[in-house]
């Protein structure tokens, strides 16, 4: 694993505790899965990379938008296909048709995997990505090296 996908988690890490809180992002002050995403950034590069305009827990369903599936395809890099590190942004579509709408962030891979994200109701936890997690992963990333 490189230095920059330990260091990854580790930011992602010192995120948990956070509480959930709708568009927030501000650790240890409230964050949604795409708020955590947007401080890990503000972490590793200083400025967001442009603005999040507001919005709805539902994420542009009833349009079929993936605003944040082509949000991560501007400024994330694609994994390979079978290729799963610690440090990668995990893309969920949380049913079957649905728009991708949620974030994580890989921090154990291999025999016990498990992720980082914010979840309502919990905030920002690490959680087991058992098969119900794992089958809705649509897309992989990981966050470009160096200054952007």
């Amino acid at each position: 694993m490189s230095g920059h996908a330990l260091g990854v988690v580790d930011l992602a890490r010192s995120w948990i505790g956070t509480p959930y809180r709708h568009q927030g992002c501000v650790r240890g002050g409230g964050a949604d899965c795409l708020g955590l995403l947007r401080g890990l950034w503000r972490d590793l590069y200083g400025a967001e990379p442009e603005p999040v305009p507001p919005y709805t827990a539902d994420w542009a369903e009833a349009g079929g938008e993936e605003a944040l599936w082509d949000a991560a395809r501007r400024w994330l890099r694609p994994c390979r296909a079978g290729t799963d590190h610690p440090g990668d942004v995990l893309l969920f579509r949380m049913r079957d048709g649905g728009i991708a709408k949620h974030l994580g962030i890989a921090a154990e891979v291999g025999a016990a995997p498990s992720f980082i994200h914010a979840y309502c109701g919990h905030g920002v936890v690490e959680s087991p990505l058992s098969q119900p997690w794992a089958r809705r992963i649509v897309a992989r990333f990981t966050f470009p090296e160096g200054e952007v």
